[in-house]
């Protein structure tokens, strides 16, 4: 596998919401950026008034 190749699969687990291998320091950090991320954007969509 390529270099892109294992990237493009690393972002492709990530957006699943899955961590390919939680020995990886940097796929954990990613995993946690993204769970925060998604945690924020849930909290300001229930936030944000309906029109």
């Amino acid at each position: 596998m390529t270099p892109e190749e294992e990237s493009d699969a690393l972002l492709d687990a990530l957006a699943a919401g899955e961590v390919p291998d939680r020995r990886d320091p940097a796929a954990r950090v990613l995993a946690v950026l993204r769970g925060d991320v998604v945690d924020q954007w849930r909290s300001s969509v229930s936030m944000t008034p309906s029109t």
